[in-house]
């Protein structure tokens, strides 16, 4: 476990006084004091990432090596123990990094004051030397914290559903049994909901097929009986035909019939 506590010190980077700055504008010695707390800031941002990375890795440690365990009072304090630090930490770096800051912002004044000119592109180069630095510290720990969060909030939402698992499973046996009685009912009660209204689904779909097709045989019949009215000769030629045509079928049965009784006459004398 990585010690966080009042031991890291975090370098002030004090104001320096009027009377040394002026005098440090026309030497190096302001531009070395500003080079100095910069390595220093750096170097101790270097290892508290460190820190700061092996803490997330330990929190997700030890939080999959008790994954199984069903102790709630070990754990929670661990974890309060974990946040405590991580918060700290987080505070600390975010520290740092606004000093390191700082200090770039007067090592960016230095280099554009008009006694520096000479040297401006040396100056220019280490002063974009610390800001790369500064600016892969700052992306290293918003990484490291954001995954740290993502972490944690998994982890508690998984413990949250274990949690409700266990207190399911140390239930009673009977109420266990009634509530897997009460399930099975309202599954059956699900089914028969769902198969009634398939029936009633296709119920409707017939009644929906029938009522067209009684519309189609009505406008059949309704075309029909307008071709009727508009035809009169056809409609009487129609009557004609069938007129003929039962009287031709009373001559062959009256034919048919005479024919029969002769033969049997015949027959019979």
């Amino acid at each position: 476990m990585v010690a966080v506590g009042p031991c890291w010190r975090i370098p002030e980077v004090g104001d320096v006084s009027d009377k040394t700055k002026m005098a440090g504008m026309g030497s190096s010695n302001y531009w070395e004091d500003l080079r100095k707390q910069a390595r220093q800031l750096e170097n101790e941002l270097d290892l508290k990432l460190v820190s700061f990375s092996k803490l997330c890795t330990s929190y997700s440690s030890s939080r999959d090596g008790r994954r199984g365990d069903t102790s709630d009072t070990t754990p929670l304090l661990n974890n309060s123990t974990q946040d405590r630090m991580f918060d700290t930490m987080s505070v600390e770096l975010e520290q740092l990094l606004a000093k390191l800051t700082a200090v770039n912002d007067k090592m960016a004044e230095y280099t554009n004051a008009p006694g520096a000119a000479s040297l401006n592109a040396a100056l220019m180069h280490t002063l974009q030397r610390h800001r790369d630095i500064l600016q892969d510290y700052t992306h290293e720990f918003h990484k490291t914290k954001g995954n740290f969060l993502a972490i944690r909030e998994r982890e508690d939402l998984l413990g949250s559903v274990r949690k409700d698992i266990e207190m399911y499973k140390s239930g009673s046996g009977v109420n266990n049994r009634r509530t897997e009685l009460f399930l099975k009912e309202h599954e059956h009660l699900r089914n028969s909901d769902r198969l009634m209204d398939d029936t009633i689904s296709i119920a409707m779909a017939t009644k929906e097929n029938m009522t067209s097709q009684r519309g189609m045989l009505k406008s059949i019949q309704s075309r029909v009986n307008t071709l009727a009215n508009r035809f009169p000769a056809i409609n009487n030629l129609i009557q004609r035909i069938n007129l003929r045509k039962r009287r031709d079928s009373l001559v062959l049965g009256s034919v048919i019939g005479v024919c029969t009784i002769l033969l049997l006459l015949y027959a019979f004398h």
